[in-house]
């Protein structure tokens, strides 16, 4: 099949010759359907699956095409007999979960069923925050950002010293013709509602595990590169403790997630920038602290960064 699950002609030509209408290449064709097809292949093979609410992962098709943005697949399935109110990861159902979406009207809703008023908190702030950071290119950028202390604190517990313009002009000019381990060490710190945030726009030195637990004593934050060879790459720091390494924010929700963040990762799914800064509870109102410039630019100082 390759990439044609929107070509209904050909997906119905392959069911029709005999192709398994309840796996492909180790999945549920449903489930693939649902995220990548168009709603007339979706309806074809949930007319052919034993199941329309069978379990790929935890979730349904129907669930997929919820958290992937496919509100006609959605309503396909639903018009194949799929349950929009079967609880799924972290006691959500997909019907309940389109309520934080872009499309709440999608389903009757059932007497009784709504978002409590922290769930709706956390979608109107969700919209803002999105909005106010922008969207901006970001692959080989590294970010930390900070819960309760301000820029000055955080250059404090990094032991950071200033840089002077004309280095860090340099290194923007050009950030991979330097020496890289010099460029490394450069990070900019900005102060925003609720805490810090610390950046790299050419490199992975924000969320260094030695950073990161300096920056997170007493409190908690949530660093991320942004690989331009493996995609967002994120860790969270607790306390001086690394919590979570290797996540994967703006991807959409974990199989074994709790409610809030569940809810968190649907609301910033494609939005790894703003799920970080959503994490540790930051709440800045635009994008400079994140696309520069910074309150300061500093260098760190020249130490294994690697070592918790």
């Amino acid at each position: 099949m390759g990439w044609h699950w929107t070509d209904h002609d050909r997906v119905r030509r392959c069911l029709d010759e005999g192709a398994d209408p309840e796996e492909w290449s180790g999945g549920r064709p449903l489930h693939h359907a649902a995220v990548f097809g168009s709603p007339e292949v979706v309806a074809d093979l949930a007319g052919r699956v034993a199941d329309v609410d069978a379990p790929e992962h935890g979730v349904t098709a129907l669930w997929e095409a919820v958290v992937s943005g496919k509100p006609e697949n959605a309503r396909a399935l639903v018009a194949a007999g799929a349950d929009p109110w079967r609880p799924s990861l972290g006691g959500w159902s997909p019907g309940r979960l389109s309520l934080a979406g872009p499309t709440p009207g999608l389903f009757p809703v059932p007497a009784g069923v709504r978002l409590s008023g922290t769930e709706r908190a956390a979608v109107r702030e969700a919209r803002r925050l999105i909005a106010a950071l922008d969207e901006f290119h970001h692959d080989g950028f590294g970010l930390a950002c900070v819960a309760g202390i301000d820029a000055a604190e955080a250059v404090r517990r990094l032991g950071a010293a200033p840089v002077r313009d004309k280095v860090t002009g340099e290194i923007l000019d050009d950030p991979y013709g330097c020496e890289r381990g010099e460029s490394l060490r450069i990070i900019g710190v900005t102060s925003v509602p609720g805490g810090c945030v610390v950046t790299q726009p050419w490199g992975y030195a924000p969320q260094m595990p030695g950073v990161l637990t300096r920056l997170s004593a007493g409190t908690v934050c949530y660093g991320l590169y942004a690989n331009p060879k493996s995609g967002n790459q994120g860790s969270i720091a607790r306390n001086g403790v690394i919590e979570g390494w290797d996540l994967h924010p703006g991807g959409g929700p974990y199989e074994d997630g709790t409610s809030e963040e569940v809810l968190s990762a649907y609301l910033y799914r494609h939005s790894a920038v703003a799920y970080c800064c959503a994490f540790a509870g930051l709440r800045p109102t635009g994008p400079r602290a994140v696309a520069g410039p910074p309150d300061l630019w500093v260098a760190l100082p020249d130490r294994d960064h690697w070592s918790h």
